[in-house]
């Protein structure tokens, strides 16, 4: 339990979930962490209860209740590019600088700590430009041709020959940034701190394994439902007839 008097690294280390919000503050809960929350909230002139209330929330985040199964594709895009595109872009300017933080103290003795900045930084390249890919070119042709096939829109046009081109790239680009974050996972013992870790690499431990995390459902909801449906959709928008001008 988070009370006044809990220090900010001892939350850090009980709830790492809860360094979002520490970052939010600016709060230093790693060299400076040993001080009680309510000292710190003091002297920086933030409202106790509204920190304490941010880091239980953070702690108690509830499930998403959405069953994405039973939304159309268009429906389904637009969920994927809110939750899980959002949380890319989010969650990777915040975990490499803690990675760097964390090669800079550590990579000199563990070499596998040293590696994740550089591999978090490709992951990040590649991954933004995937996105960008698919929220400019594909997810765009996906929604047209759930408008054309609902009869809400025109026939569609592309700068493919046929949905699959792409949505094979989109899935190797997946098996990629799975593999270097499973790479990630096998040199750190499953994002294991060692003992008597720091708040910070404890931190982007937890980060990056919640990272994967969210990653698989991300890739699950694209490869397993939305291209799927997308590639049934292209083939009904084939054999329909084309309205006339």
């Amino acid at each position: 339990m988070i009370t006044p008097q809990s220090t900010l690294r001892s939350i850090a280390l009980a709830q790492p979930a809860t360094i979002r919000v520490f970052e939010h503050y600016n709060l230093d809960y790693c060299c400076g962490g040993n001080r009680p929350l309510a000292q710190v909230c003091a002297e920086k002139n933030l409202a106790l209860d509204d920190v304490l209330a941010a880091l239980t929330a953070s702690t108690t985040a509830p499930a998403s209740s959405i069953d994405p199964t039973i939304l159309t594709p268009t429906q389904l895009i637009h969920h994927i590019v809110s939750t899980h595109h959002a949380y890319v872009r989010a969650e990777l300017p915040r975990l490499i600088p803690m990675a760097e933080r964390v090669g800079a103290k550590h990579g000199a003795s563990s070499p596998e700590l040293a590696a994740l900045e550089p591999q978090l930084n490709q992951l990040s390249d590649e991954l933004i430009f995937h996105l960008n890919k698919e929220e400019r070119i594909l997810f765009p042709y996906i929604e047209s041709l759930d408008a054309f096939t609902s009869g809400q829109g025109p026939a569609p046009h592309s700068c493919f020959a046929t949905v699959e081109s792409p949505i094979q790239a989109m899935i190797h680009e997946h098996e990629a940034a799975g593999a270097l974050l499973a790479q990630m996972r096998a040199a750190t013992n499953n994002f294991t701190p060692p003992p008597g870790a720091c708040p910070t690499l404890v931190g982007l431990m937890d980060g990056i394994d919640a990272f994967e995390r969210d990653l698989h459902r991300h890739v699950h909801l694209e490869n397993n439902l939305l291209f799927p449906k997308a590639i049934e959709l292209e083939k009904a928008a084939t054999a329909a007839p084309v309205p006339a001008a």
